[in-house]
């Protein structure tokens, strides 16, 4: 974070999301569509080619930019934009938290009716893991998932569909859908149990993104390869 930006007011001004998504991503979604239909219509080596075109690097730096280490990514300060607020809810132990950190199943399918397979700040498009774990087990060596992130496929790494909780749930908030909206997995772990206030974030549940024809490839549960 320079000098400049402290002193500039537009930086510490209310915003939507922590860092504008890049064009990247939706040409990668766009490209996930299109394997999605590959893989329905039985053109199975195109859909690979898909998936695995869509595993592009500028969609991984930016994922990295907001969740990864400060240490490899010196500008996340100027993404998170982190301001001590008098009065902000403390940071429970997990012991002492009532409320599980997993919304129910029916509280789940209402967040994704409801937010429509969006991330509600920065608004790109999610895919669910059942989703992933699908393609995995269908195309393993156009979409590596290991157990680090830069082993895993860029374009489904960030648009990793997550449960996130407005009022974070290590700040005491409930799993309830009054309390949890749809978000990529950069925007909720890059936020992790920090308050909306402290990163200077507009509250999603007062700006919604609204629908699209976006159905975060679920139809591909539709059929399976023989």
């Amino acid at each position: 974070m320079t000098t400049s930006s402290l002193e500039d007011p537009d930086f510490w001004k209310p915003r939507r999301c922590m860092r504008e998504p890049i064009k990247e991503i939706f040409a990668a979604s766009k490209l996930l569509s299109k394997a999605a239909d590959a893989h329905l219509a039985g053109n199975w080596s195109e859909a690979e080619d898909l998936i695995r075109e869509s595993d592009k690097p500028e969609v991984r730096a930016w994922t990295e930019s907001l969740w990864g280490s400060k240490k490899t990514n010196p500008n996340q300060e100027s993404y998170h934009r982190y301001r001590a607020v008098p009065d902000a809810p403390k940071v429970f132990l997990k012991a002492e938290i009532k409320f599980r950190r997993m919304p129910a199943s029916a509280v789940q399918r209402e967040v994704i009716e409801r937010d429509g397979r969006h991330c509600m700040f920065c608004g790109i498009p999610l895919i669910h893991p059942k989703v992933r774990n699908f393609l995995r087990t269908q195309y393993p060596n156009a979409l590596p998932w290991g157990r680090t992130n830069l082993t895993q496929h860029a374009a489904f790494q960030c648009m990793w569909l997550q449960f996130d909780h407005v009022l974070p749930h290590r700040r005491g908030g409930d799993s309830s859908a009054n309390n949890v909206v749809l978000t990529c997995a950069p925007c909720n772990f890059g936020r992790m149990e920090n308050t909306l206030a402290e990163f200077g974030l507009l509250d999603p549940r007062l700006h919604p993104r609204g629908h699209s024809d976006w159905d975060g490839l679920e139809r591909v549960h539709s059929r399976r390869k023989s």
